[in-house]
């Protein structure tokens, strides 16, 4: 397959960011004698980006019936996009992840993920679900691979070889799964993780993966203790949103905050929606959050919410940029009715002030640390 024909979007562009790279390629190159070897419906890719290795391994060998999962919607829905355009889209399919996406599997792809334990979790799945033959192919890019990432497949595979770099990338090879003993019920599995936050008296839920873990990360405590003071002087919302919601700890600060309002929670990340709604039922406003896997605010019209509270993200894969603050800032100033506010958290050296007046509106610094500010933005 050509891979310059892939294209990132409906995902964010920009300078550094690309819908492939070296480990894609070395990936399918180590994998091709698996590939050509197998049958229509054992084939499974988990974490490729914007379609190159399921859409390259369909192309390459003639398969159909891959199964592919993806986080984040909009690379879910670039790879949707790409296998149309190249004319792949009967070739395969996206499903979320869970026993569904791999039972049966002889041959997966996998893109390495940073977080070790995420890496534990889709390992662990796999060993339980896929076939006793299966052949895990898992690369990445040097720079973000570490020799723990060995351990944790030999946790759950008998078998590990390690390929030789090739520009800057590398693959492991595992086989072998080893299944628990007897199967596994809930209570057995090491994932979702709870938590207890003693200072805010919080529980936080969370599956591997998600943005820091079953832990309160300092930007979201900062906004958490901040938020009486961002909402002073405005009418209590009917409309309360927490965009880009990681694992729902804001939104169950709005609830509690506000017992009269309308709570929603969004992400792009399939991880951090199923995280947000166990931490909502794991502090008892599970009835009164709704969490939905979506687009930034795709799911508000315009001028239709009184209050969204953010912490953006500032990386897209290994890459830092601002581009991502930036699209929910405009959708934030979008959603908003006249009078509604926004309340940001970020790291003070991005300077967001001026891009959060742009796009929303008359923004007041509500506190600052030595890492942090916070802001609350009017809508005029």
């Amino acid at each position: 397959m050509e891979f310059t024909a892939l294209r990132r979007e409906p995902d964010v562009d920009g300078t550094g960011l690309a819908a492939y790279d070296a480990a894609d390629r070395l990936l399918l190159d180590e994998a091709a004698g698996a590939l050509a070897a197998a049958e229509p419906g054992t084939v499974v890719v988990i974490g490729d980006t914007h379609g190159a290795l399921a859409l390259g391994a369909a192309s390459d060998h003639a398969l159909v019936g891959i199964r592919a999962h993806q986080d984040a919607l909009l690379g879910e829905r670039a790879i949707t996009a790409n296998a149309e355009r190249l004319g792949l889209g009967a070739a395969v399919r996206t499903l979320p992840l869970g026993p569904e996406l791999v039972s049966g599997a002889r041959v997966v792809l996998l893109r390495l993920p940073r977080s070790l334990d995420q890496l534990d979790e889709v390992a662990a799945l796999i060993a339980e679900h896929a076939d006793p033959e299966a052949v895990v192919f898992a690369g990445g890019r040097l720079k973000h691979m570490t020799t723990a990432m060995n351990d944790v497949l030999l946790r759950r595979f008998g078998r590990l070889d390690v390929s030789h770099a090739r520009q800057k990338s590398r693959v492991l090879v595992a086989r072998e799964p080893i299944r628990p003993p007897g199967g596994r019920d809930d209570t057995d599995a090491p994932w979702p993780r709870r938590a207890h936050d003693d200072a805010l008296d919080l529980d936080v839920v969370a599956h591997a993966g998600a943005f820091a873990g079953a832990s309160v990360d300092i930007g979201t405590r900062f906004l958490i203790e901040q938020l009486p003071h961002a909402l002073e002087g405005s009418p209590a919302p009917a409309r309360a949103i927490d965009l880009a919601c990681g694992t729902g700890l804001v939104a169950v600060a709005l609830a509690r905050l506000l017992p009269g309002a309308r709570v929603e929670a969004f992400d792009q990340s399939a991880v951090a929606v199923a995280s947000a709604r166990l931490t909502a039922a794991a502090n008892g406003v599970g009835d009164r959050i709704v969490v939905d896997r979506a687009d930034g605010l795709e799911a508000v019209g315009d001028g239709e919410a009184d209050l969204v509270v953010l912490n953006p993200p500032f990386h897209a894969g290994g890459t830092i940029t601002t581009a991502l603050a930036e699209r929910l800032f405009a959708d934030a100033g979008r959603a908003l009715a006249p009078g509604g506010r926004l309340v940001a958290v970020w790291n003070s050296h991005l300077r967001y002030r001026p891009v959060l007046e742009r796009h929303v509106g008359r923004t007041r610094q509500v506190a600052r640390d030595p890492k942090f500010t916070i802001t609350a933005s009017t809508r005029g």
